[in-house]
């Protein structure tokens, strides 16, 4: 049985909009995309971070990118929004997997485990490995129940997704890098409506950035 992990980079108001690159996600004439890597970039130096793909990227520094690298060596499938997808599949799906650092690491381990997104729509998937949902309550429900995914199945960004997964009480763990920036638009994680879920705390510590990890996981019977 694997677990659905959420994985966002996070404002202080709940935006994940277009957190990693310009130009990544205007849907809605979003003004800010690209604000995660501009914080890093004022706050570090230097670092390896590997940007622009809507939520994967290393936060700059070394804490930031070795926390990130630690949750993706569990990632064993992606489950994806459509819109997500289309970005990663430009993204990663055509990176070289030669590059150095995180971005060579994520993309050869993007391009091996299966991906699932979500869509109605989509026919015929050009990025390897991909499995399209069309009914998320049950086929999620199923994907969680399999003993052939070695690791969890992760989701970045993926907005409209994920509120349906909270509709049906399918995600069991919320990991989040809340930065402390306030946009005032954009596309928030959890939006007027979301499904009443109830949460512990496992974990909560500060970056040197200023960001702060939150996890939490599902409370269940």
């Amino acid at each position: 049985m694997s677990e659905i992990v959420v994985q966002e980079f996070m404002t202080l108001d709940g935006v994940i909009q277009g957190p990693g690159g310009d130009g990544e996600d205007e849907e809605g004439d979003f003004p800010y995309s690209g604000w995660q890597m501009d914080y890093d970039a004022d706050h570090f130096a230097s670092g390896d971070g590997a940007g622009g793909a809507n939520g994967a990227e290393g936060t700059a520094g070394d804490e930031g990118d070795g926390l990130i690298a630690e949750w993706e060596s569990r990632t064993g499938a992606l489950l994806l929004g459509r819109k997500t997808y289309d970005i990663w599949a430009r993204a990663w799906g055509v990176w070289s997997e030669d590059e150095p650092g995180l971005m060579g690491e994520f993309t050869r381990r993007y391009n091996r485990v299966t991906k699932f997104v979500a869509s109605s729509t989509l026919i015929d998937p050009s990025w390897k490995n991909t499995v399209v949902v069309r009914d998320v309550a049950s086929e999620v429900a199923e994907l969680k129940q399999r003993t052939d995914i070695d690791g969890e199945i992760r989701v970045w960004g993926s907005a409209d997704l994920i509120r349906s997964l909270g509709e049906h009480d399918l995600v069991d763990e919320y990991r989040l890098i809340v930065y402390p920036v306030v946009l005032g638009t954009g596309k928030k994680l959890f939006p007027e409506g979301f499904a009443l879920s109830r949460f512990t705390v496992a974990e909560t510590r500060p970056l040197t950035s200023g960001a702060v990890v939150n996890v939490y996981r599902r409370e269940r019977d």
